[in-house]
């Protein structure tokens, strides 16, 4: 196994509101400096999401290269980012937790599924929407994985 696939330095707290691009944007930068992903991940990103939306329903966007750019990828990763306000993904649709994610192979579909479950339910956005530390973020997402 690689790195670690979720670190405290990967989740930024009370971010204020901002545009669909920049929360992409910062995501990926995310995914970057975490060693995750290659600099082209980003345009990947926004290629799926003007393909098809990564808001995923209860304030979750989950954000992610298409695959063919699969090959930007060094490890599998998520980072997440925490925006009290919302960010307007289109079509009346809020997302207060924007979850970058990068996985090698099928490992993604391993991460996503973790994520799902725990995001499924509203009281455990509402928890990630309120947490006050990274700590408490890695906590919740954990806790979600049972």
């Amino acid at each position: 196994m690689g790195k670690e696939i979720l670190v405290k330095e990967g989740i930024i707290l009370n971010v204020a509101s901002e545009s669909k691009d920049k929360a992409i944007e910062r995501v990926g930068t995310l995914l970057i400096n975490g060693g995750y992903v290659k600099e082209n991940y980003i345009e990947g990103m926004k290629a799926r999401e003007e393909e098809v939306t990564t808001y995923m329903g209860n304030g979750v966007a989950i954000p992610h290269g298409m695959n063919e750019y699969k090959k930007e990828i060094l490890e599998s990763g998520i980072v997440i980012v925490q925006y009290p306000n919302g960010v307007d993904f289109g079509d009346g649709n809020t997302a207060y937790i924007v979850i970058g994610i990068a996985g090698k192979g099928d490992e993604h579909m391993d991460i996503l599924s973790k994520i799902a479950l725990t995001v499924q339910y509203e009281e455990n956005v509402e928890r990630l929407r309120n947490a006050k530390s990274p700590e408490e973020i890695i906590k919740i997402i954990e806790e979600g994985e049972m």
